[in-house]
C-alpha cells in the first residue's frame, strides 16, 4: 500500500494549506476560550451548549447547500464568501454586548467548535477543490498534512487564549476576550487575500449520462448513506465532549484559562505530529486502518479521562485522546473524495460534513446541563461507548478497500518475484 508523498505539491494546494493553517489559528484561540467567555458573562450551562448546538445545526444545512452547488458551479466563490462572513462575526462582539448578535456571530461563524482550520459550513467546497489539484496515491499524505498543518494553527491560537486569563483581573470579559476577536478578523482578511490570488480551473458544467454512469452513481449513493449512518455515532460522540472540554475543565478542577489554554495548544502539536504519523500509516497500511488504529486508542482514552483525580493527570488523558481521534482527519477526508467522482466531490464531503456536524450539534445541549449539575463522568462513558460501536462499524465498511489494495500488491509482487 506504500505510496510516495514526494510529487509536487500543485501551487492551488499550497495556497489552500496556507489558508487552513492561517484560519485555524484563531479558531484554537477560540476553541479553548469561547465556553469560559460565556460562563464569565453569566450563561448557564445549558445556554452554552444550545449555542454551540445552534451553531452545529446551521453549519450542517449551510454545508449541504454549498457542497452541491460547488460541484455545479466553482469553489473558489464560497470560500471567499467564508471568509468575510469570518470578518462580520468577528467584529460583532466588538461593536455591541448584546447576547443575540454573540449567538448569532457564533452560529453564523461557527466559533468555539474547533473545527481544526477547516471553512465551517462552507468546508465540503475546500475539500473538493484540494481533491482537484492533488493526484489519488497523493492524497492520504497531503490530507494528514493538511489536518496537521490546522492542528499547529490550533496549537498557536491555544497559546494567544491564555491572554485573557491575566486581564481579567484588571478589565471586564468583554474587553479581556476582545483580543480573540481580532485574531479572527486579522486572519479572515489574510485569507481573503491569499485566496483572491488563487486560480481555479474550469471544469465542464455538464456529465455525460448512460447506463454505467447511473450504477456508478448508485453505487456511489449507496456507500455514502452508510457513511451517514457512522458519522452519526461518530459527531453525537464528538459533541458531548469536544465543545464543553473547557467548561468541563472549568468546573471540575476549577482552571481558568491560564491553565486549560496551555493544555490546548500542547494537545493540538501532539495531533499535529500524530496526524503526519497517521499519513504515513495510511500510505503504508491503507487509509482505514489508520482511521481505525488511532480512534480505537481514542476509545480507551475517552474512556479513562473522567476518572482522573488531578488536573494535570486529566490534562494529559485529554492530550492523548483529543490527538490519536484528530489524527485521522486526514485520513478520513482522503477516503470520501475517494469514494465518488470528481463532479461529485462537493456532494460527498457536504454529506459527510453534515451528517457529522447534525448529531454533533446535539451533543452540546445534552452535555452542557449534566457538566452544570455536576455529572462529569456520564457524557465522556456514552461517548467512548459511541465511539467504539463507531470504530467497528468503519472497520467493517472499509476495511476491505484496503485488504483488497493488500492482495492486489501481494499479487503484483509475487509476478515480479516469478518474472525475475
Amino acid at each position: 500500500m506504500t505510496r510516495d508523498p514526494r510529487l509536487p505539491i500543485h501551487p492551488t494546494a499550497r495556497r489552500l494549506l496556507a489558508a487552513r493553517t492561517l484560519r485555524s489559528i484563531a479558531q484554537g484561540a477560540l476553541v479553548a476560550d469561547l465556553s469560559l467567555y460565556l460562563h464569565a458573562l453569566g450563561w448557564s450551562g445549558l445556554g452554552i451548549g444550545l449555542s454551540f448546538t445552534a451553531a452545529g445545526l446551521g453549519a450542517a444545512v449551510i454545508s449541504l447547500c454549498v457542497g452541491r452547488l460547488s460541484d455545479r458551479f466553482r469553489r473558489k466563490p464560497f470560500l471567499l464568501g467564508y471568509e468575510a462572513l469570518t470578518v462580520l462575526c468577528g467584529l460583532a462582539p466588538l461593536l455591541s454586548h448584546s447576547d443575540a448578535l454573540l449567538v448569532a456571530a457564533i452560529v453564523v461563524g461557527g466559533f468555539g467548535r474547533g473545527l481544526n482550520g477547516a471553512a465551517g459550513p462552507f468546508g465540503p467546497a475546500e475539500q473538493a477543490w484540494l481533491a482537484e489539484v492533488v493526484p489519488g496515491p497523493q492524497r492520504a499524505w497531503l490530507y494528514s498534512v493538511n489536518n496537521a498543518l490546522g492542528f499547529f494553527g490550533m496549537g498557536v491560537g491555544a497559546l494567544l487564549a491564555t491572554l485573557p486569563g491575566f486581564l481579567l483581573d484588571r478589565l471586564p470579559p468583554t474587553q479581556a476576550y476582545g483580543l480573540l476577536f481580532l485574531v479572527v478578523i486579522a486572519g479572515a482578511l489574510a485569507n481573503l487575500l491569499l485566496l483572491a490570488g488563487t486560480p481555479e480551473s474550469q471544469r465542464e458544467d455538464s456529465v455525460p449520462k448512460g447506463h454505467r454512469v447511473q450504477r456508478m452513481q448508485r453505487w456511489e449513493n449507496h456507500l455514502l448513506w452508510r457513511l451517514m449512518r457512522l458519522n452519526g455515532l461518530n459527531g453525537l460522540s464528538m459533541g458531548l465532549t469536544g465543545p464543553l472540554v473547557s467548561y468541563w475543565f472549568a468546573l471540575k478542577f476549577h482552571a481558568g484559562p491560564e491553565e486549560i489554554a496551555p493544555v490546548m495548544a500542547a494537545t493540538f502539536a501532539l495531533a499535529a505530529v500524530m496526524a503526519l504519523l497517521a499519513g504515513r500509516v495510511a500510505m503504508r497500511h491503507g487509509l482505514s486502518r489508520a482511521v481505525v488504529w488511532s480512534r480505537g486508542f481514542g476509545v480507551v482514552m475517552l474512556l479513562a479521562l473522567p476518572f482522573m483525580p488531578w488536573f494535570w493527570l486529566a490534562a494529559l488523558i485529554y492530550m492523548l485522546r483529543l490527538a490519536s481521534g484528530g489524527a485521522s482527519v486526514g485520513a478520513r477526508q482522503a477516503q470520501v473524495v475517494s469514494l465518488v467522482r470528481d463532479e461529485r466531490r462537493g456532494l460527498a464531503s457536504s454529506v459527510n460534513a453534515a451528517s457529522f456536524q447534525i448529531p454533533q450539534s446535539v451533543g452540546p445541549g445534552m452535555a452542557g446541563p449534566l457538566i452544570a449539575a455536576g455529572w462529569f463522568v456520564t457524557p465522556f462513558c456514552l461517548a467512548a461507548g459511541l465511539q467504539f460501536v463507531y470504530v467497528l462499524g468503519y472497520d467493517r465498511m472499509f476495511g476491505r478497500y484496503d485488504r483488497r489494495a493488500d492482495a492486489q500488491d501481494r499479487k503484483q509482487a509475487s509476478e515480479v518475484q516469478g518474472g525475475g
